[in-house]
């Protein structure tokens, strides 16, 4: 009798543990839609600077100079945000903010393995601005700032499923809207601008997933971008009463163009992510 109540316990254990494990079992084949939300940083651009072209032949390498030979740039530049016109007043940091996007992917997981890779397409912005400052002897400052305001990426990401959680890697090409501004406190020149431009380049980054029901997963992801964004020119002219010893007139009548050293615009992210499952 009690050989015969143990064995049914066996049983009825076996028999519970495989139900347990059956509901534990998580394929990840199959459509997702969702979208993420979360944090953007700027790369450390402390050694950036302006450039300059002064006589207009499309080369960024010339020094502004006064009448007197001097560079009219003496005082420097700084990877941030002018705090005044002059140099000594110091400079704030690149700015943190928001980064947000939509997806929409699909993964596939062959039956019994735990290898799990896809493809992913997603549309979001970003918050984060990027800047630039110079000073002029003048004294006046001189910024540039540039964020994404929109991007789109394809991505393809691969991963290993541990049941209802994905640890993964992710890598793809990405087009960016960049939205470019230029602020000064010089009164004496007119500036114009190309406005803002089309950047391509790629984001790559790793993150986990996790499946909280059979049709909904949240998960953290972080995300590096790089982006070739080098077509912002600021043009530095005649304002119709600028002297034509300005020293932004001195080589070219026209004026002098100004543009940023870095052409990489490199951006971090760390995001909450949510997705429903088909």
């Amino acid at each position: 009798m009690n050989s015969r109540l143990i064995l049914a316990a066996g049983l009825i254990a076996a028999t519970t543990a495989t139900g347990a494990a059956a509901q534990d079992a998580v394929n990840w084949t199959g459509p997702y839609v969702g979208g993420r939300v979360g944090y953007g940083w700027i790369t450390n651009s402390g050694d950036e600077r302006l450039r300059f072209d002064t006589d207009l032949d499309g080369g960024v390498g010339n020094t502004v100079r006064t009448v007197t030979g001097a560079n009219a740039f003496s005082p420097g530049f700084c990877g941030g945000y002018a705090k005044g016109p002059t140099a000594a007043e110091g400079c704030g940091k690149d700015k943190k903010g928001v980064d947000f996007a939509i997806h929409a992917g699909y993964d596939f997981q062959d039956e019994g393995q735990p290898f799990v890779y896809g493809i992913v397409v997603e549309v979001g912005s970003s918050g984060a601005k990027d800047a630039v400052s110079g000073f002029s002897t003048t004294p006046a400052f001189y910024t540039m700032e540039r964020k994404v305001k929109y991007d789109a990426t394809l991505r393809g990401r691969a991963g290993y499923a541990f049941g209802k959680t994905l640890v993964y890697g992710t890598a793809g090409g990405t087009w960016a809207k960049v939205r470019n501004r230029f602020t000064t406190s010089n009164g004496a020149n007119a500036f114009s601008d190309n406005g803002n431009e089309n950047a391509w380049g790629f984001k790559v980054g790793g993150g986990a997933e996790h499946m909280l029901a059979k049709n909904i997963s949240i998960g953290v992801l972080y995300l590096y971008s790089n982006l070739d964004a080098d077509d912002f020119t600021v043009r530095s002219g005649n304002s119709g009463t600028t002297p034509a010893t300005n020293p932004f007139l001195l080589d070219n009548a026209a004026g002098t163009d100004i543009k940023r050293s870095f052409k990489r615009f490199d951006q971090h992210s760390v995001s909450l992510t949510a997705s429903l499952r088909f």
